[in-house]
């Protein structure tokens, strides 16, 4: 990360509060381009979202050269739509602006909830694994233990995730918050949304105590800046959590559906000088390859979000919403039962 991306990211931790805004204003520039054909069918272009807290000067070197095979691969042209958080990229696709993106998973589930969306394939790490792991940390030295942040009392500063990051806010509810009976905003001094870059370079500096992260960004920041990286250590990791995604618009036309399909099972795929080149680009995204799936893939995000209703319907003395919360976690749990 250079000194200008630094300044860049410190600038996104002032910025809570701001999504809406954001959002507003992203939307407003996607609408100048891309997505005209509102009903479906082959479009003149294609437009593809992607998550930059940085935006294009970081994102696009890394993602350009995949959408360029793409735009070959498929005879439309292809071009990258970077958004600050997840809530403009879902935006970006329910109204049309994007037909086609990259979004981690609890984004995934908004986008076919709200964003008449589908799942075409996930991605799967360069060590083989589609899974990764949401983590906490904190300043290596500072003495935070996580016997420290269990004990609460408002202390600490907090640096959360995106509201809609699987890593950054969904997980660390599920899994550390919510079975310790903790509510953050309780429990620290101050909570902070920001992405994950944003919270690490704010843990590393001493702006915040402790953040959400996740072991890609982990491995971002020791490839991009390793004195950032070793000024942090984890506290916490997850249970695996699933991968990200590629999710498309379903009144696509069905013939370039199928071709954008085929272009990322296939991608970096079989033997010879133009598959190796294609590894490379993957290899520069810390992907070995995307992998078949469909929505299914997504029930263990599906049963995060009903667990965290459940949690705050009982909090809340809401009798029917917890009771619908725990229908949709019975209904999950017996369909993973019965799943090969």
């Amino acid at each position: 990360m250079s000194p200008s991306q630094f300044s860049m990211t410190r600038r996104l931790i002032a910025r809570t509060g701001m999504a809406a805004v954001g959002a507003a204003l992203v939307l407003g520039l996607a609408s100048c381009g891309g997505g005209d054909d509102k009903k479906g069918g082959t479009p003149s272009e294609i437009t593809f979202s992607i998550l930059s807290a940085e935006g294009q000067a970081s994102a696009g070197p890394l993602w350009q050269p995949l959408l360029d095979d793409m735009s070959k691969a498929i005879g439309v042209p292809v071009k990258p739509y970077f958004g600050s958080n997840y809530t403009v990229l879902v935006e970006a696709m329910r109204g049309n602006h994007t037909q086609v993106g990259w979004f981690s998973a609890k984004p995934e589930v908004e986008a076919i909830d709200r964003a008449n969306a589908e799942v075409i394939a996930r991605t799967v790490n360069r060590e083989g694994l589609d899974s990764y792991q949401s983590t906490l940390i904190v300043k290596k030295g500072s003495g935070i233990t996580l016997d420290k942040v269990v004990a609460c009392g408002k202390q600490f500063n907090f640096g959360i995730g995106d509201a809609q990051s699987t890593s950054g806010t969904l997980a660390p509810l599920t899994y550390f918050f919510n079975p310790r009976g903790i509510t953050p905003s309780q429990c620290f001094k101050t909570v902070r949304s920001a992405n994950h870059q944003a919270n690490a370079f704010g843990v590393a500096t001493g702006v915040i105590d402790v953040a959400t992260s996740n072991s890609v960004n982990t491995l971002f920041i020791r490839k991009e800046n390793p004195r950032l990286a070793d000024q942090i250590e984890e506290i916490w990791s997850s249970p695996p959590i699933p991968e990200s995604g590629i999710v498309l618009r379903k009144d696509l036309d069905p013939v370039l559906k199928e071709k954008i399909r085929g272009f990322f099972l296939t991608y970096g795929q079989g033997q010879g000088a133009e598959a190796e080149r294609q590894r490379q680009v993957l290899t520069a995204l810390e992907y070995s390859r995307f992998a078949a799936a469909d929505d299914d893939y997504l029930d263990p995000i599906r049963e995060m979000i009903a667990d965290q209703k459940l949690s705050e319907a009982r909090a809340k003395g809401d009798t029917a919403g917890a009771a619908a919360a725990e229908r949709e976690l019975q209904r999950l749990r017996a369909k993973g039962e019965v799943q090969p």
